[in-house]
């Protein structure tokens, strides 16, 4: 059923779902309206209107957005156009502010949720989904050309969603669903796409300073917190209440994205705000998180901290979470030397809402690194099922 009249609007199907620590409206392609089936002015619309976007209040008061990066993310799921994969599956990140959705990067923490809701969508064949046990969906990551394994469990038939996992940064507990990214260095370059694991990075204005820039998961750059004047153990209140703080951040992501080469000339940042993102290490220290829970300096290996289109995140992106795991278990990069350097296959680390395990299995060879795959647990939950209604004039 695809995109119905009622009136003045229309009914589009769509799913709600929390997907590990962010939400998103997913869509199954095929009950897309005709014109936003296919990549275009007309999808992109009909997206933001659906989140609530633009929105010069910064509130998506009129939408499903809920006015965080977090919170304004969109997804298109298919049977996978690949023989062996399940589903393809696309991320749109949805400016609150400003009227464009970017296709940069993945979503890692809504990339938990894609599994559970192919299943849900009668994507995958019920041959394959065991009366109890646990279903591997292989998706296709449309927008970075990458391999996803998401492990869900099955319980009487259907998805288990309630459980007793708990992940910093969600309330309430649920199912664990373990999430492979494979092979999730940048696959048009390098891992490091300057050659080194350490660089210099000059921003006019900040300074100069150790970076370690990084296309693992997601295109990020790491720098010390002491070296821009931080301790690691901020929350989003230290941050996002001071735009002179925001501003030099996204210099540095500009400045960060030129080297990387993902930019030709620096105003290009302002049109990729989903990619590259930053991100500030420091070694353990104890520190309060945002439930009020202590987390001392002895439970993670290091603290981190990085910001999503313009803001601190509450938790951590799964994208960024896999370019950790995969920094941490390179020898020598600002990550690893903050978790106290050496060979690893997995870290703990502190974040506002908590902390975080990832792992990732790392190899040398020659010059170049490679990480074959990154492993952390998620959850996911459908919150909401049914249609998203959107004034008729969208595709005018």
């Amino acid at each position: 059923m695809t995109g119905i009249m009622s009136q003045s609007q229309m009914k589009v199907p769509a799913t709600y779902m929390r997907g590990g620590t962010s939400k998103g409206v997913f869509f199954n392609l095929a009950d897309l309206p005709p014109q936003a089936q296919i990549p275009g002015k007309d999808r992109d619309n009909l997206l933001l209107r659906v989140i609530g976007s633009p929105d010069p209040y910064g509130k998506q008061i009129d939408g499903m957005g809920g006015a965080t990066s977090s919170t304004s993310k969109t997804v298109i799921v298919s049977k996978s156009q690949k023989a062996d994969h399940d589903v393809d599956y696309l991320f749109g990140q949805v400016s609150i502010d400003k009227p464009f959705v970017d296709w940069s990067g993945n979503c890692g923490n809504l990339s938990a949720a894609v599994g559970p809701f192919a299943i849900h969508a009668g994507l995958i064949p019920q041959e394959r989904l065991p009366e109890n046990g646990v279903v591997t969906v292989r998706v296709w990551q449309v927008n970075i050309g990458k391999t996803i394994l998401i492990h869900v469990p099955i319980v009487n038939g259907f998805v288990q969603e309630t459980g007793e996992f708990e992940l910093d940064g969600v309330t309430f507990s649920a199912a664990e669903i373990q999430v492979d990214f494979m092979d999730p260095a940048d696959g048009e370059g390098a891992m490091f796409p300057t050659g080194n694991l350490i660089d210099d990075l000059d921003v006019p204005g900040v300074g100069t300073f150790n970076a370690t820039l990084i296309n693992a998961g997601i295109p990020t750059i790491f720098v010390e917190a002491e070296a821009i004047g931080f301790t690691g153990t901020e929350r989003q209140d230290d941050i996002n209440n001071d735009e002179n703080v925001l501003a030099m951040f996204e210099k540095i992501r500009a400045y960060g994205a030129l080297k990387m080469g993902l930019i030709q000339h620096l105003e290009e940042a302002e049109t990729r705000q989903h990619t590259p993102k930053v991100a500030f290490v420091s070694k353990p220290k104890t520190y309060q998180s945002s439930s009020g829970k202590i987390i001392a300096e002895n439970e993670v290996d290091l603290l981190v901290r990085a910001l999503s289109m313009g803001k601190l995140h509450h938790a951590m992106m799964g994208t960024a979470a896999v370019a950790i795991a995969s920094a941490a278990c390179v020898p020598g990069t600002l990550v690893n030397l903050a978790a106290g350097g050496g060979a690893k296959e997995s870290v703990t680390f502190g974040h506002p809402s908590g902390t975080l395990k990832v792992g990732a299995q790392a190899k040398q060879t020659g010059q170049d690194w490679v990480i074959e795959k990154a492993i952390m647990s998620r959850s996911a939950r459908i919150l909401m099922e049914g249609f998203v209604r959107v004034p008729s004039t969208v595709f005018a």
